[in-house]
């Protein structure tokens, strides 16, 4: 794939600077109907010429030299196929943290953060902001590693099958400097969960699963359907198999009194509820998303209480 975007050796009498390239991305990206194109552009940009987002403010008449051009072109192309700009970079926010991400995990998502503020809010509330959480999910360790830096007095062991998704959580956790994380290799599907975590032993069970179901996933749009890790979006089935799975596990595991928050997709609360009062959980609640989409699916073990 080419684009018009001449190098300074094409148009030796035209040198591009911040602002008119950046005019150009977003118009290019817009008409391509690609979402948020000044951003893209913006972000694409500020990597090339190593500078913060922020820093392009300040430098609008600032010439690229070749090299600079020649990256960001790279970076534009690679774009231009839906490949998701965090994966461009490298990097993502969330909970106001920066997180590294690479194809090998799902990119964490802003509907994620209410998850982990209202475990967080729960869990200081019931008193057990210095207990035992169990995250089954770890992807690029965004939930867990949030839980360990907001809750200090907090032990989270996260699962996840893929193990190079487990090396990026590790790093991850390392460069917040935790130590209250522990990464586990384990498959939740596994009969031999049952009896390694069996026993009652966390305060909570929190997790953002996959719960796109098979015939949605077609649905969705390139930069998840093609580039995101199919086995973290969509369970292969009718989007409910990990909600059944963590909501029956979370019964075994939880203290009395403990908590269950897992993350569900758009349609899917009252159906959720409902698996979730079957598994044996009571106070079982749904809050809504930032977006007043029924996101957070809330249950608790007996003794337990829903967040106020």
């Amino acid at each position: 794939m080419t684009t018009p975007l001449p190098t300074n050796e094409d148009a030796p009498e035209r040198k591009w600077t911040v602002l008119p390239l950046l005019e150009w991305t977003a118009h290019y990206l817009r008409e391509r109907s690609f979402e948020e194109s000044r951003l893209n552009a913006e972000l694409l940009l500020a990597h090339a010429l190593r500078l913060p987002r922020l820093g392009l403010y300040l430098q609008f008449d600032r010439p690229l030299a070749a090299r600079e051009l020649a990256l960001f072109k790279k970076l534009l192309l690679r774009r231009m196929t839906h490949e998701p700009v965090q994966y461009i970079l490298g990097e993502t926010e969330f909970m106001g943290l920066p997180f590294e991400v690479t194809s090998a995990v799902l990119i964490p998502r802003p509907e994620t953060e209410n998850l982990v503020e209202e475990s967080i809010r729960w869990l200081k509330s019931s008193g057990s902001a210095g207990g035992r959480i169990l995250e089954i999910g770890t992807g690029s360790g965004n939930i867990a590693v949030a839980l360990g830096k907001f809750l200090p007095g907090a032990h989270v062991t996260s699962l996840e099958t893929s193990g190079d998704a487990l090396e990026v959580a590790r790093r991850n956790c390392e460069r917040h400097g935790l130590g209250n994380v522990e990464f586990l290799r384990r498959d939740v599907f596994s009969a031999e969960l049952e009896g390694e975590f069996d026993g009652r032993v966390f305060d909570a069970v929190v997790s953002n699963p996959p719960y796109v179901s098979e015939a949605e996933f077609n649905l969705l749009e390139p930069e998840v359907r093609e580039f995101e890790p199919r086995l973290a979006t969509t369970d292969g089935a009718d989007g409910f198999r990990f909600i059944r799975r963590i909501a029956g596990l979370a019964t075994g595991v939880l203290r009395p009194g403990g908590g269950m928050f897992l993350e569900i997709g758009y349609g899917q609360a009252e159906a959720a509820a409902r698996i979730a009062r079957e598994s044996g959980l009571t106070g079982i609640g749904v809050q809504n998303d930032f977006g007043g989409i029924g996101r957070i699916l809330t249950g608790f073990a007996a003794g337990g209480f829903p967040p106020s």
